[in-house]
């Protein structure tokens, strides 16, 4: 199903939809993210990205729980948005020889991926607002503020320290 499908008749459709989209997401950046721990030199990169690990097993929970609230059936559709950020980090970490270059240009990846979560999560919330789902549009709610609260710190390190020695 392509994002403006004839299977979207509905603003109903479209909240089912976006929330399969960003459950994909989600999941796709379960995988993810191991790679860049494993990639990172940094250990505050290390650390917040395994951090965040952790908190994307707790949204994959949330959404699940989304749609049981919902009445349908959790599962994805492809999001090919995503799958272009992390290829598109996936091939700027295979080019980096630098370490503390490669540092700085993870944590610009997961912003890319976090500033994307973090639209999908906000639409998300407004749809879910406006159908009257305000006990889904909480439990989404506490997800959007951990994504923000990630691109923050990444923000902090990237600002901070990474992309300073980067540029050493």
């Amino acid at each position: 199903m392509g994002f403006f499908s004839k299977d979207i008749h509905s603003m109903d459709d479209l909240f089912v939809h976006t929330l399969r989209d960003i459950y994909y997401a989600e999941k796709r950046i379960l995988k993810a993210l191991p790679t860049m721990i494993e990639k990172a030199s940094s250990s505050s990169l290390k650390q917040a990205f395994q951090t965040h690990l952790g908190e994307t097993e707790g949204h994959v929970t949330r959404l699940e729980e989304v749609f049981r609230m919902h009445g349908v059936e959790a599962k994805t559709v492809k999001c090919p948005a995503i799958d272009g950020i992390i290829e598109e980090a996936e091939d700027v970490a295979s080019e980096v020889a630098d370490e503390e270059v490669l540092d700085a240009a993870l944590a610009a990846a997961a912003q890319a991926v976090e500033h994307y979560e973090i639209t999908r999560y906000g639409t998300l919330i407004a749809w879910a607002k406006r159908l009257g789902r305000n006990d889904c549009a909480t439990v989404l709610q506490r997800t959007l503020d951990e994504e923000k609260a990630a691109d923050a710190k990444l923000t902090g390190l990237a600002e901070a320290r990474l992309n300073m020695r980067a540029a050493e």
